[in-house]
């Protein structure tokens, strides 16, 4: 009989047998809940161009993302959604049989001189949920072997600097693994959930990018929130930007449509950005609606029942669940609430996990990969534009497949593990598990969102951020406290939220002590006090490491270059909309 994990002396459980390849990818999936759409320069709807939609990224991006990462970005997309369409993503569509595409913020044709563009493909508004099944079927037709109940602790690092793999706790029985490959990709999303109100999954705890920092690695961009202007009040769940890109309406509580006076030409499809701060500012002058007069009306009441029903069923009813609405005959309560991660791993356009070495501020790590919210290529810079989200992941991850392929070869030998590989994370796991503090994991989380939630929010100042860092910093501390009451490694509940607990911790003060540097307004960025952007002074990516659980932070170039001839790079200039 095989000895249970706690009697068995030896924590590992070898994996030899089952990894069939040498690529291990450890994810968690966001994706679903992602309404929108995806954006490709198609040209379905009206003439479109991938270098029209290169420009509205670096725009959108507020001067700080990678050009050669966005022009990739851009040019890709019409392959990959055509790619989609082919494995069989059922895409809605226009009366002759296209892919039907749909307004959304911040796009615009010929540089931005030619209006609106109509570039978001869809599925209804459930195009997230349909791409998660699409891409599930074709990788179950392909015989991929998934490790499902299995959560990702550590990387694998030798002590060249490769990764060689993951170390990962089976929920299911409790035993360890070491999943040794040539290359891991990460593909974990963001960390939503560092904050108290945000729409993203209970499972976005940051824990690739906690895996990244722990590694001696570091985490780029983290500054950059982003509020999506439309979480539903009170509890947050998201009414995608489609709603507005289908002739949705922001009222306050006079009735009027106040984006007007923000965003005279792009009104309610304005970048979120520049959307959540106006509807901030209309609440702080009190304009907002309902009895504490804490929120701002989404109408969609005008729209025809029917185009509600094809286009906007997910929406419909969401807004029933969760707000009571009936969205055909009433507005939809909504407030701006944390939706994504702008910064993550930083990554080439490949999709290579790339450090500072020496003076080289684009040293590939071997071996690490990611794609997604978790990494940073950087396509979206200070702010990321609504459907570029399923286009990143979709590109990227293709990218690192792509490049994968190009450096291995199947059944190539790998370099074998030293001996105590992981041995460090099985001793931290035990620490935590065996954690007899005063303090439950609920009680440290909730005071960690609410710092963020307080110090890190659409506007920040110095003081708001000096004293975030110092509460944040007292919640690291607070975290030496942690109670568990569950001392078994077999569906440990308890044990899994304290490591995401500690996961987020770290991201959490990395993106408070980023902000806190930061003298400037860029993007979602927005200080008060520094309210304009310093291309001078501030045009690069903050590099956040975490050393012997402090934040250090350090800068490296934005590129300014494309990769070539087909497109120049687009100067800097005024974000206006």
């Amino acid at each position: 009989m095989e000895k249970s994990p706690q009697e068995n002396q030896d924590p590992f459980r070898s994996t030899q047998n089952i990894i069939t390849n040498n690529v291990h990818t450890t994810g968690v999936s966001c994706s679903a809940k992602w309404m929108g759409g995806i954006n490709a320069a198609l040209g379905n709807m009206t003439e479109d161009d991938w270098r029209w939609h290169m420009y509205d990224t670096v725009k959108g991006s507020d001067w700080l993302g990678d050009q050669d990462a966005i022009q990739y970005m851009c040019r890709e997309a019409p392959k990959a959604v055509i790619e989609l369409e082919n494995y069989g993503l059922p895409f809605s569509r226009t009366d002759d049989g296209k892919i039907y595409q749909r307004a959304f913020g911040g796009q615009s044709l010929n540089f931005g001189k030619g209006g609106q563009a109509y570039r978001c493909a869809c599925a209804a508004d459930r195009t997230g949920h349909a791409l998660l099944h699409t891409l599930y079927g074709q990788a179950m037709k392909h015989n991929t072997q998934f490790f499902v109940e299995y959560f990702a602790l550590d990387l694998i690092m030798d002590n060249t600097g490769t990764c060689q793999g993951v170390i990962a706790l089976n929920m299911e029985d409790g035993t360890l693994h070491r999943f040794r490959a040539a290359s891991t990709i990460l593909a974990t999303g963001g960390y939503g959930r560092a904050y108290f109100s945000a729409t993203s999954a209970h499972t976005c705890t940051g824990d690739g990018n906690a895996m990244v920092a722990r590694a001696g690695l570091p985490l780029q961009d983290l500054e950059f929130v982003q509020f999506h202007p439309t979480g539903i009040y009170g509890a947050g769940c998201l009414i995608t930007e489609g709603s507005r890109g289908e002739g949705g309406i922001l009222r306050n509580s006079e009735g009027e449509r106040f984006m007007e006076r923000y965003a005279p030409t792009a009104k309610d499809l304005a970048s979120r950005d520049v959307v959540s701060r106006s509807m901030t500012m209309e609440i702080r002058e009190g304009r907002g609606v309902g009895p504490l007069k804490d929120h701002i009306y989404l109408h969609l009441n005008h729209l025809p029942p029917e185009v509600l029903k094809e286009r906007l069923p997910g929406i419909s009813e969401t807004a029933a669940i969760f707000a009571g609405v009936d969205v055909t005959k009433e507005p939809i309560p909504v407030l701006p609430t944390v939706h994504y991660n702008m910064g993550g791993i930083p990554t080439n356009y490949h999709g290579e996990v790339v450090t500072m070495k020496g003076n080289d501020p684009d040293a590939v790590v071997p071996g690490l990969m990611a794609a997604g919210e978790a990494a940073c290529a950087s396509v979206h810079g200070a702010n990321r534009l609504g459907a570029n989200s399923l286009l990143d992941i979709v590109v990227f991850g293709r990218a690192c497949a792509n490049r994968v392929a190009e450096i291995h070869k199947p059944g190539e030998k790998q370099k074998p593990l030293d001996k105590d590989a992981g041995e460090g994370t099985v001793a931290w796991l035990d620490k935590l598990r065996n954690s007899n503090g005063s303090l439950p994991t609920s009680k440290i989380r909730l005071n960690m969102q609410r710092v963020m939630q307080n110090n890190a929010a659409v506007f920040r100042t110095q003081d708001t951020l000096e004293e975030g860092c110092q509460l944040i910093d007292e919640a690291w501390e607070s975290f030496r406290e942690v109670q568990i009451r569950d001392r078994s490694l077999i569906w440990n509940s308890d044990l899994i939220e304290t490591i995401e607990l500690e996961n987020l911790l770290i991201n959490a003060c990395i993106t408070m002590h980023s902000a806190e540097a930061r003298k400037e307004s860029r993007g979602a960025h927005a200080r008060e006090d520094f309210a304009k952007r310093d291309d001078e002074n501030w045009m690069k990516h903050t590099l956040g490491y975490w050393e012997k659980e402090k934040v250090r932070l350090a800068y490296r170039p934005v590129h300014m270059n494309t990769l070539d001839s087909e497109i120049e790079t687009f100067p800097p200039k005024a974000r206006v909309y």
